[in-house]
């Protein structure tokens, strides 16, 4: 297997595989592959938590069917593009050695690596998509890629050093560090401070690698430039919905 990873701004991952060599990732994240690649998607790859696994990600949100890509007879490749504008960073699995990483932020793996639930928190309606805040945890044997968005910083935490972040700019660290959800400390801060109202708390040892284009925070500034309906027009539908649904119910009773 030989890996190389292609341009700047909007990076793609190629994986040359020879006969029987396989790659996995979650539905959805194939961008091409050659015509000796086979597909099989699955519940389940790598050995990451079995059927009480697939449930606990269901239960999060998260994606529970992952693709293995397979050269067949003959070599072939695949690639996976980044989905926003970032980098995408290998990171090499084994004697204990695990990673976090936001929900997002898996790209692909070997078949020996395991990819489970690590960590979730509801922050609140509205925020991170309504399904509060998710970290996946990688481990197993083999080399993981993950896509982390905008520019990266790298900060390797001593032990007891610690370091509070947004949430949304949490990329990936090693398992080694603590870490934990936060109220961001004083009332004044939580309503006028405009940075929200929770940080995330993390204490070393180990390597954290923080993401400076939050997913969230890039959706909301598109969201300023999208046209909106008047009010009047939405007031309006929100009436003949209502209106819809009034007549469904009395209906059925």
């Amino acid at each position: 297997m030989q890996t190389r990873i292609l341009g700047t701004t909007m990076p793609v991952l190629e994986v040359d595989l020879n006969p029987d060599e396989s790659v996995f990732s979650e539905s959805g994240e194939l961008s091409w592959m050659t015509a000796s690649i086979g597909m099989t998607t699955h519940t389940q790859m790598g050995g990451g938590g079995g059927f009480f696994g697939v449930l606990k990600r269901a239960a999060a949100g998260a994606s529970i069917f992952m693709t293995e890509y397979r050269a067949v007879q003959y070599p072939g490749s695949v690639s996976f593009a980044a989905k926003v504008p970032g980098h995408i960073v290998p990171v090499e699995l084994g004697q204990g050695q695990e990673y976090l990483v936001h929900r997002h932020g898996f790209l692909c793996a070997t078949p020996q690596v395991t990819i489970t639930l690590g960590f979730q928190q509801s922050l609140g309606a509205g925020i991170f998509g309504g399904d509060g805040f998710l970290l996946q945890r990688i481990g197993g044997m083999g080399t993981a890629w993950l896509e982390l968005s905008g520019e990266l910083v790298q900060k390797n935490l001593a032990p007891g050093e610690v370091l509070r972040v947004h949430p949304g700019h949490v990329g990936a660290f090693q398992a080694s560090v603590g870490f934990q959800i936060t109220m961001v400390p004083g009332i004044k801060n939580m309503i006028f401070g405009g940075d929200g109202i929770f940080l995330a708390q993390m204490v070393g040892p180990g390597a954290v690698w923080l993401q400076t284009l939050p997913i969230s925070r890039l959706a909301h500034q598109i969201y300023e430039y999208l046209p909106k309906a008047p009010a009047a027009q939405q007031a309006g539908g929100a009436g003949l919905v209502g209106g819809i649904l009034g007549s469904i119910i009395a209906g059925g009773q």
